[in-house]
């Protein structure tokens, strides 16, 4: 049985083209955790933003990415820093989630946060927690990738804030 795929185009192995519209709405099909990556500027000052694309690379030694847009006002802090933090964000946490993808200066106004052990902000309350050390950037398309070396890690009970479809989800318990 065959469907119509939601493309433009196709190449000539009969495989739909991938123009910007059609990639976005296909990436929308896959699951994923919301975090909100966290660090300081030269000056001390918190930053942070909401990030999706968040991986695990290697268990040997622990290692994590993630990408940041390079259109984004805050990514000079990232790439200046050599440390950052990955805060994985609960189910009840939606706010923090749009407080971060915002535009404003301020976005840890009146949020609860600690410094980890490098200083990084780790933000209270959140399903687990990465403290990294930067150990590479680079550029990939119109995204700065940073690989981090997890030095702290902590997780607490819950279900994650899940993006599906362009849209917030939660889990939900079911029995088989």
């Amino acid at each position: 049985m065959s469907s119509k795929a939601d493309s433009v185009g196709a190449d000539p192995a009969g495989y739909p083209a991938a123009d910007s519209a059609s990639y976005r709405r296909t990436c929308a099909k896959f699951a994923t955790g919301i975090t909100v990556v966290t660090t300081l500027d030269s000056h001390g000052h918190p930053h942070g933003m909401t990030v999706n694309s968040f991986t695990s690379v290697s268990l040997e030694p622990p290692l994590v990415l993630v990408s940041i847009d390079l259109r984004n006002s805050i990514l000079g802090h990232f790439i200046s820093t050599s440390w950052f933090g990955i805060n994985v964000l609960a189910e009840h946490q939606e706010h923090l989630s749009r407080r971060f993808s915002s535009t404003a200066e301020n976005r840890f106004l009146d949020v609860n946060w600690r410094a980890g052990i490098s200083g990084t902000p780790l933000l209270d309350g959140v399903l687990a927690q990465f403290e990294c050390a930067v150990v590479q950037t680079f550029e990939a398309g119109d995204h700065t990738i940073l690989v981090g070396e997890v030095r702290g890690a902590v997780c607490h009970e819950g279900k994650p804030l899940v993006f599906f479809d362009s849209k917030y989800r939660s889990l939900a318990d079911r029995e088989c």
